[in-house]
């Protein structure tokens, strides 16, 4: 018997959380459902297998940032999708420095969830081009393929699975200059809908967590015009 794939959709629009709970269940997730904040915590200790949280911004107890910031200090790897009515640049980049691996905006086709869902999950489920010990050692920075684990001079850093695929295709590229559209192509996939951006914000995220000096980054330098590039 095959295991369907857990979500959680937490959404307080009962109207909004029925259409996407039937197209989600359409595609072939299990869903569980939560109203508020509280809902959603309480169901994430209750399912342990839940492997992506869609998060709606405006909640009745509390916000979508907040709940993405507690669930991802408890869990880097699962997946984190926000929900927002609003087009305000500031909630994008918000959701994202928050921990989200991505963003919809309403009103949104059931296609474009679906597909968002569906990257993330191919992201945690693959492993691509990995050599036969598991292990990529670039400078200080240790990458296990294995367990997607991180460590800078034998320190683990916490990373989320985007981060793990950006930083995976650093280390495999090594000196390389790499456009945003490439970046965006390999681990957002290249049916992907949203902007450009995206990728530079789950840079600047992962610049905070690997860096000395984040605003004088020496790993993952800016190629201004095109792109990144990663040096050790």
């Amino acid at each position: 018997m095959t295991l369907l794939r857990k979500i959680l959709v937490l959404e307080d629009e009962a109207s909004i959380r029925s259409f996407v709970v039937i197209n989600l269940k359409r595609a072939g997730y299990e869903v569980v459902e939560a109203e508020t904040g509280a809902e959603a915590f309480e169901l994430l200790r209750k399912h342990t297998d839940i492997k992506v949280a869609i998060l709606d911004i405006m909640l009745p107890d509390t916000d979508g940032f907040e709940v993405c910031r507690k669930i991802r200090a408890a869990d880097p790897q699962i997946g984190i999708i926000m929900l927002s009515a609003k087009t305000q640049e500031m909630d994008k980049v918000t959701g994202l420095m928050t921990g989200a691996d991505d963003y919809v905006t309403k009103p949104f086709s059931p296609a474009e969830l679906t597909a968002r869902v569906d990257a993330l999950l191919r992201r945690s489920e693959v492993t691509f081009g990995q050599p036969d010990n598991g292990i990529i050692v670039s400078g200080p920075f240790k990458l296990n393929t294995r367990n997607r684990t991180l460590e800078k001079q034998g320190t683990r850093i916490k990373i989320t699975q985007v981060e793990y695929t950006i930083i995976k295709m650093f280390m495999d590229n090594p000196g390389k200059a790499l456009s945003r559209e490439d970046i965006l192509n390999t681990v957002w996939g290249r049916d992907y809908f949203g902007e450009v951006k995206i990728a530079d914000v789950n840079i600047r995220r992962l610049r905070i967590k690997i860096e000395d000096d984040p605003t004088n980054p020496q790993f993952i330098t800016t190629l201004w015009g095109f792109g990144y590039k990663w040096g050790v």
